[in-house]
């Protein structure tokens, strides 16, 4: 039976930064994945480090500090994660938002984000293609990108080349104490022994939690996406409208038809590298179903024609969904479990796993190593909800 300093259950950005980060400090790590490595959220979803988007409190601290981290990894790793710091603008089309919205800048200003609110005319010189009848917009200097794809890429490679196990197409169905250890049995019938268990599944948290009798309230928020085919630079900044951070924050603010309080629809728009645009999303609460919707996409897309009438003759060349690990409370666990000694959870945040990654991955290697934590953490303990 093969033994391990840390075992980590889910391959997608959270586990591989965790394994990137313990294999810094020389860890014995082992990752079991089920499927395919950023098969789940991960490898289904925009590429957006938006710090705009973080209600002011621990996501945004979380959020500033994972930023920092990527900027280092973009030096250190010695390959290209796609990393560009864009700016990002939240486009306000409804009167009623733009006091929310005024609120909600002058909070973020209070943590020390570069971010204004500015005026139709200046929203124009940022983005001269969005609509004549724009009330306003924020501007965010910080927000930034990153290739989801390449990091988890990057983070594996790291982690493989210091001695990482993997074991794909298989996952823990057995999880048992033994005194100073964890046993794992695989569905693949291979047995393991781990000091440390990170339980990173995302938004099958739950179901790994129950194995060791605990009840994680984490669920799957669908997201849904269109891609565009390839086309010329609408303006530099990343795109989110207000109802798309309303929905996500206050939910019961947004004055819309059923079917979209329904899908939690709100604009989110971000160019790759290749120069496709992703066209995002859906919210949709409790939701496990791979396949996108139509009826979800051809309001995405409508509503982004809305924002930008340029795209009107614009190709759509496919579409993709992905499960968000959403958690009750709206902020991640990142945590030990009381009672459950070296079984730790880094999984419930929702969309925000590819901005939170680094600072995840960081801070549950500080633990594991005794060490510090570089935020104080304590309200995303699992014993919140106990």
């Amino acid at each position: 039976m093969k033994k391990y300093d840390v075992v980590i259950l889910g391959g997608g950005i959270i586990g591989l930064s965790c394994a990137y980060y313990l294999t810094l400090e020389n860890k014995k790590v082992a990752l079991v994945e089920k499927n395919q490595i950023g098969s789940g959220a991960s490898g289904s979803c925009d590429d957006m480090i938006l710090l705009q988007s973080k209600k002011p409190g621990k996501n945004l601290e979380l959020a500033i500090e994972s930023l920092k981290l990527y900027k280092d990894l973009n030096n250190n790793l010695n390959c290209d994660i796609g990393f560009h710091n864009r700016g990002g603008m939240i486009l306000i089309d409804k009167f009623e938002h733009l006091s929310f919205m005024e609120d909600y800048v002058s909070k973020q200003k209070d943590y020390g984000l570069d971010i204004e609110l500015i005026d139709k005319k200046t929203v124009k010189k940022y983005h001269p293609f969005v609509k004549d009848d724009i009330v306003a917009s924020t501007h965010g200097t910080e927000d930034s990108q990153v290739n989801p794809l390449f990091a988890m890429r990057a983070f594996m490679s790291k982690s493989i080349n210091a001695g990482m196990d993997v074991y794909k197409g298989t996952e823990a169905v057995e999880i048992t104490k033994k005194s100073s250890f964890w046993q794992l049995k695989l569905s693949s019938g291979a047995e393991i022994e781990t000091e440390n268990v990170i339980n990173a599944s995302g938004a099958w948290a739950a179901d790994v939690g129950k194995l060791i009798g605990i009840d994680i309230p984490i669920t799957s928020k669908k997201g849904q996406i269109a891609v565009t085919e390839n086309i010329p630079q609408l303006g530099r900044e990343n795109i989110w409208s207000a109802e798309y951070i309303i929905s996500k924050l206050n939910p019961e603010l947004v004055n819309t038809s059923d079917i979209h309080k329904e899908l939690g629809i709100g604009l989110s728009m971000s160019q790759t590298s290749d120069g496709n645009y992703l066209i995002g999303s859906t919210r949709q609460l409790g939701n496990y179903d791979k396949n996108t919707d139509y009826e979800a996409i051809k309001i995405l897309v409508n509503q982004a024609v809305d924002f930008f009438p340029i795209l009107k003759n614009i190709h759509i060349i496919r579409t993709f969904a992905g499960f968000r690990p959403a958690c009750v409370d709206g902020k991640p666990i990142i945590s030990e479990v009381k009672g459950n000694e070296g079984f730790y959870i880094a999984a419930g945040h929702e969309g925000d796993g590819i901005a939170m990654a680094p600072v995840t991955g960081k801070l549950i290697s500080q633990m594991i190593c005794g060490k510090k934590t570089l935020l104080d953490i304590k309200e995303l303990s699992f014993e919140r909800f106990n």
